[in-house]
Parts: C-alpha cells; sequence; structure tokens
C-alpha cells in the first residue's frame, strides 16, 4: 500500500510574479521536503491552492513531483472536486501520471447527503488502482464524513484512509473505533496530531510541515516510537505557531512565512490575498520565537 506514516507536507503551490506557477521553485521545494524527513507529498492540496489551478497545472505539478521524488516517498495527489465526473478525470490522469495515492476533498457548495458521499467516492474509486484518502474539513465544505460513512467506505479496497479535520476528537474517536485496523487515520489539523495519535493515527497531512518539517515529522514517530513526552514537548511548543499559521486563511499565512524564510513562493491567486500587516506581525514574533527567522 502506498501510504505513509509520519508527517505528509500539504505543500505550498509557488508563483511566480504574474502568478504563473514557479515550476523552478517548485523542484526546490520538494527536494527541501526529501532533505528534510517529510514522509509523504501532497500537491494540488488546499494549501497548494487547488481550487485556482486548471487542469492542466495540475497535470504537470503532479508530473514533476513524481519525477523530482523518483520513489523516495509517496506522492500524493488533490484530486477532488465537488463535481464527481471531474474528480474521476482529474483522478485517472493523475494514476496514469504515475502518483501513489489521492486525497478527495467532499463535494463543497452543492455539497450532498451520507449517501452521495458513497456514490460519490464509490464512483472514484471504482476507476482507479491507488489507494484513495478521505478529506473531511467540515468548515470549508460544509458537509461532514460521518463515522458511520467511512466504516461503510472503508469496506471498499481502494479507499484506505481519512484526513480527518473537523476538529471534533469525539468524532474522530468514532472513526477510530470503527474502521479497520488497516485503514489509516491521519490528522488534518496540525494542533491535533498527539489527541488523534493516541487514538490510534498514523500521521498528519501537515500545513506546519512547510516550515518545520522535520519538528513534524518528530511529533509523530516520537509518539509511535512510544517517546509520548517529546512528542507532547513538540506539540505544545508549535501550538502559538500552528495557531498563526492560521490566523487568517490557509495558505495564506503560510506562505507569507515561506517567503519569510528565502523560500520565493510568491503571493496568491484571487481571491486569497497577502496577509494583513496585523497578522504579518503576529506570524514573525511566533516564527522569532522558533528560531524560524
Amino acid at each position: 500500500m502506498n501510504l505513509f506514516t509520519g508527517s505528509a507536507v500539504a505543500l505550498a503551490t509557488p508563483f511566480n510574479e504574474d502568478f504563473t506557477i514557479n515550476y523552478d521553485q517548485f523542484v526546490n521545494l520538494i527536494h527541501f521536503h526529501l532533505e528534510n524527513e517529510t514522509d509523504a507529498i501532497v500537491v494540488c492540496g488546499t494549501t497548494g491552492e487547488s481550487p485556482t489551478l486548471k487542469n492542466e497545472e495540475k497535470f504537470r505539478l503532479f508530473e514533476i513531483a513524481v519525477k523530482e521524488v523518483n520513489g523516495q516517498i509517496p506522492v500524493i495527489a488533490g484530486t477532488g472536486t465537488n463535481d464527481t465526473a471531474h474528480a474521476i478525470e482529474l483522478s485517472i490522469r493523475a494514476e496514469e501520471l504515475g502518483v501513489d495515492a489521492l486525497l478527495l476533498i467532499t463535494p463543497y457548495y452543492n455539497r450532498t447527503t451520507q449517501e452521495g458521499l458513497v456514490r460519490h467516492y464509490t464512483a472514484i474509486a471504482d476507476v482507479v488502482d491507488i489507494p484513495i484518502i478521505l478529506y473531511n474539513v467540515p468548515s470549508r465544505t460544509g458537509v461532514n464524513i460521518e463515522p458511520l460513512t467511512v466504516q461503510r467506505l472503508s469496506k471498499h479496497k481502494n479507499i484506505r484512509a481519512v484526513k480527518e479535520a473537523s476538529g471534533d476528537i469525539s468524532q474522530v474517536a468514532e472513526i477510530a473505533r470503527l474502521i479497520p485496523k488497516d485503514f489509516y487515520l491521519y490528522s488534518g489539523n496540525d494542533d491535533q496530531v498527539v489527541p488523534l495519535l493516541s487514538l490510534g493515527g498514523h500521521g498528519v497531512i501537515s500545513v506546519l510541515a512547510n516550515i518545520m518539517p522535520v519538528e513534524a515529522h518528530n511529533m509523530v514517530m516520537e509518539y509511535l516510537n512510544g517517546n509520548i513526552e517529546e512528542a507532547l514537548r513538540l506539540q505544545l511548543l508549535t501550538k502559538p505557531l500552528i495557531d498563526a499559521l492560521f490566523i487568517e486563511v490557509n495558505p495564506i499565512p503560510v506562505k507569507s512565512a515561506l517567503n519569510y524564510m528565502g523560500m520565493n513562493v510568491g503571493s496568491l491567486r484571487l481571491p486569497l490575498v497577502d496577509l494583513s500587516k496585523a497578522s504579518q506581525i503576529i506570524l514573525k514574533v511566533e516564527m522569532k520565537k522558533l528560531g524560524l527567522l
């Protein structure tokens, strides 16, 4: 199974001044993570500004990531949309380009029922032959994947994991109770990594890992290796920075943080805008505390 244990970076997409993708810098970011203990790379997720990327841009990013990673760690492609047929198109092409797994957001805006979620994900899973990670973030999508729905979907041979970003630790516990032992549970919230691991989780799909990849990796692996005290120390140490990384809608703050660190990821495509001056001060203070500036 081409999934991961540890920390997967939800990779930011770098742009040039004219808002075209800076593919050279994208390659540099990939190698930064290969050299800094990141366990998997997610391309074209929320942090990668997937809603404003064209199909051709996504395919090029998938292709480059697969080539540059060269099998060292899993490459996970964000191919979810609120249109099942479109998600199928993206998913089939991503598999053809050699990605290891797919991350599929729930349908948003038009949303759907729990039965609709089952049919949506099943339709995609039926036409690919690589693992699918369900992505639940109801604060963005307006729809929640309920625990019993995760359980139903876990019976499909290609649906092998869930990224849980509901923020509801009681829901995470119920999912953990219901899923099979070989089903992967990932945190979608950097401030809840240790709590989710305590319920049997396998890792995190992380925004924090963009700027602190080693610490994000260590937070998971120290816990899984039995050093709970160190994992908890890292969770609490990074909590103020994690809060600052979500002071405005993701990925606005993390792109600013990357630019402060000289990563040259550029600005954001509208409707996202640059970080406000007040928020910049808060973010820089927390980055300085951790020696990032």
